[in-house]
């Protein structure tokens, strides 16, 4: 069995000691350029055109993240380049969803606790009272409801907020007995964001959620909303979000992920009195829990065992 790894800074090192503790028996290597011999696993992150030409003997491509934009591109346009016939498959959690919850609950909380009217004060040396918020009138949206999504949702429903979760398609898997209100499709959209106090995103970057962070999105959360971005830069259209900060629409965001990583010098975003911006640091994909997730699916794959995690092309993940 032979694995082929690839990383757009060439550093597969890590990787290939990690795999092979795993997997013993395979033939671990790194991608060179012009290195074009048979392979059955390719492991990798954002590859080139070249690593993804077809090749002898390949069973299934396996991406080193839960989205996979890095392989077919913000609007899909790469799924075309990838070998016919063989399944893409991403990673499900790896260490993410904790860390995610914890980032996402932070920022919640900060926002509900007026933590961030707190640091205004303190610069300002004002021992000032402020009415604390009620967590019945704080509704939260969470839009997806992935493996990533369930967790955060969960999450924050934990510490009393009353949440609201949207998906594409219907789910119930993880939401018996949260308490959580599932809303799918075009038509449980409005009706899951509307009146939001706290928006957090949390869905796949696709052809159909690019620029879905809007003013039109905007006007249907609650006048002085809180954005909580953690997905990818391309969902939200930025302009709007400034707009929405200064007509006091949305009322702050904590923002991890942007258009242009890293974040320019010269962007609004670092200026803005109400936006906390983090260098996409959310959820960082863990190295041991991935290698052993991927090594743990390519032995059920030479079992001849079924596997889940394999990404719809059609739908982008």
């Amino acid at each position: 069995m032979d694995i082929l790894i690839f990383s757009p800074d060439g550093k597969t090192a890590p990787y290939e000691t990690g795999l092979a503790e795993h997997l013993p028996q395979a033939r671990i290597r790194g991608w060179q350029p012009g290195d074009t011999a048979p392979a059955d696993y390719l492991v990798l992150w954002k590859p080139n055109a070249e690593v993804l030409q077809p090749r002898e003997r390949l069973k299934a491509i396996f991406n080193m993240g839960a989205g996979v934009d890095g392989v077919l591109g913000m609007r899909g346009e790469g799924a075309q380049r990838l070998p016919a016939g063989v399944p893409l498959v991403r990673l499900e959690d790896a260490g993410m969803a904790n860390q995610m919850a914890q980032y996402v609950s932070a920022a919640a909380l900060r926002y509900f606790r007026r933590l961030d009217v707190f640091d205004d004060q303190q610069t300002q040396a004002q021992w000032k009272f402020q009415k604390p918020n009620r967590l019945a009138d704080f509704p939260v949206a969470v839009l997806g409801y992935g493996t990533l999504g369930a967790h955060v949702a969960k999450a924050l429903k934990a510490f009393g907020f009353p949440v609201r979760a949207w998906s594409r398609s219907q789910r119930s898997e993880g939401a018996s007995g949260s308490g959580i209100e599932l809303h799918h499709g075009s038509a449980g959209f409005d009706a899951c964001v509307s009146g939001a106090r706290i928006l957090v995103n949390l869905l796949p970057l696709t052809p159909e959620t690019v620029d879905i962070l809007n003013a039109d999105l905007f006007a249907k959360l609650a006048q002085g909303a809180y954005l909580i971005n953690v997905a990818r830069g391309a969902h939200l259209v930025e302009a709007d979000l400034l707009a929405a900060l200064e007509s006091g629409q949305i009322a702050g965001a904590t923002l991890d992920v942007f258009r242009t990583e890293p974040l320019p010098a010269d962007h609004p975003f670092w200026r803005a009195p109400r936006v906390t911006v983090t260098p996409h640091i959310s959820a960082l994909t863990l190295r041991d829990e991935t290698v052993a997730q991927i090594a743990g699916k390519i032995a059920a794959l030479e079992r001849g065992e079924a596997i889940t995690g394999i990404v719809d092309l059609a739908r982008g993940y």
